[in-house]
């Protein structure tokens, strides 16, 4: 059950629908095979990129000795601004300048899907499950999901077009900031909590 949770908030984080028409337009010199490849060989490095953040870098917390009460507060925070940034995005361009200049691993793995924001934000996640396997489930979960959106990305921005994906995003950005008030309340309890005994 904490896989599923942790897998969904991710899947939010990681705004998989919200990079569709990005995406799209950085692969448009290429045929629908030879997409589809790319971004599966993309998200093996998003894959590979949250896996090493998760159960390298939660380590840092420790090592920094910092508490659950204080890492629930800051994750609640970092998920806060990403949430904005869902409701209200900016508009990016990335520009390949030929077919044969491929884009890989930049800027698609990283930074639009797997960007500084979504590597802090799994770092805080596994510092605060403390659970190997929750944490590997709810980043398998999330992965997949998002692999799937991008790899029917084409199929996606013909059907429902750019702004119901930007709706989408923006609704899913409501639904993280829920998630990120909870995570920061839930740290402010555990610190008065703490502070008290």
């Amino acid at each position: 059950m904490r896989s599923l949770s942790v897998a969904f908030s991710l899947f939010l984080i990681l705004n998989s629908v919200g990079v569709v028409p990005m995406v799209m337009d950085l692969l448009k010199g290429y045929n629908l095979k030879k997409q589809r490849i790319m971004i599966l060989k993309d998200m093996g490095a998003v894959l590979l990129l949250l896996l090493i953040f998760a159960f390298v870098g939660g380590k840092f917390f420790d090592w920094l000795h910092i508490s659950n009460s204080n890492i629930r507060m800051a994750g609640g925070l970092i998920l806060l601004l990403i949430a904005i940034k869902l409701i209200f995005p900016s508009i990016k361009k990335y520009d390949v300048e030929s077919p044969t200049d491929a884009p890989f691993i930049v800027p698609i793995a990283t930074p639009l899907i797997a960007g500084p924001s979504a590597l802090a934000a799994v770092m805080v996640y596994a510092r605060q499950e403390n659970n190997f396997l929750v944490m590997l489930g709810g980043i398998l979960l999330a992965w997949f999901a998002t692999t799937l959106v991008l790899f029917f990305a084409p199929l996606l921005k013909q059907i429902i077009g750019d702004k119901s994906i930007i709706a989408f995003q923006r609704l899913m950005g409501l639904v993280l900031t829920l998630i990120a008030v909870q995570m920061f309340l839930q740290g402010v309890t555990e610190f008065i909590t703490r502070s008290s005994l």
